[in-house]
């Protein structure tokens, strides 16, 4: 089930810019990788109240993992426990990437979701002990005219240290899983102007939790 966030009466729809500098994902030395990709929203002022909440911040990161489903046609999806986030391949056993469960952080000015990497089949050995992180943050800005407002998107890997760039290359984790990732994160980026959120699988801040 979604939720469809609708323009105010004579308002043009969203707009979606991506803003991602040039070198937006780094290999350091030690084979640690950090990408970030970014998009700036421009939309009616009049709509932030309705959007700024520890809700909608929870559902923009289930629409996260409802984008990856649907772009991989189903192949990949995510398997929900308490303690975990499981991307897998089609069954449990092939699981991709292990998050533990989402962190939230929410202010007047910013929000962020989450989920620490625990392991996985695309992490190395020494991932596994490292503090890699995949989050979402957004930013409130303001906007290009006094009746709009920017809120900016960034998603961002970080301290993740690829398994086949361990086994393999730093080379061939460039021309693979980096340059899918990218593609399918801007992807996503752009679809936000939609403004069509999931609803989230657990629902921590339908029960009125506050974030942490």
């Amino acid at each position: 089930m979604a939720v469809r966030l609708s323009l105010p009466p004579g308002r043009k729809a969203v707009r979606a810019t991506i803003v991602s500098d040039e070198h937006h994902t780094v290999l350091d030395e030690h084979g640690a990788v950090r990408s970030t990709q970014a998009a700036d929203l421009i939309l009616p002022r009049e709509m932030l109240d309705e959007l700024w909440s520890p809700l909608n911040l929870e559902r923009l990161a289930r629409t996260y993992w409802r984008f990856l489903s649907r772009v991989s046609l189903g192949a990949i999806r995510v398997v929900y426990t308490p303690s975990e986030r499981v991307l897998v391949l089609l069954t449990r056993p092939l699981a991709l990437l292990r998050f533990r469960a989402p962190e939230y952080e929410l202010s007047a000015d910013r929000g962020v979701v989450r989920w620490r990497i625990r392991s996985g089949l695309l992490v190395s050995r020494r991932g596994d002990r490292e503090d890699g992180r995949l989050q979402i943050e957004v930013r409130r800005e303001q906007g290009p005219g006094p009746a709009e407002v920017t809120i900016h998107v960034e998603v961002e890997v970080a301290n993740f240290y690829p398994a086949i760039a361990h086994r393999l290359s730093a080379a061939a984790y460039r021309m693979t899983q980096s340059r899918v990732h990218v593609i399918v994160t801007h992807a996503f980026l752009r679809s936000l102007a939609r403004l069509d959120l999931a609803r989230s699988r657990v629902g921590r801040f339908e029960r009125g939790d506050p974030p942490d």
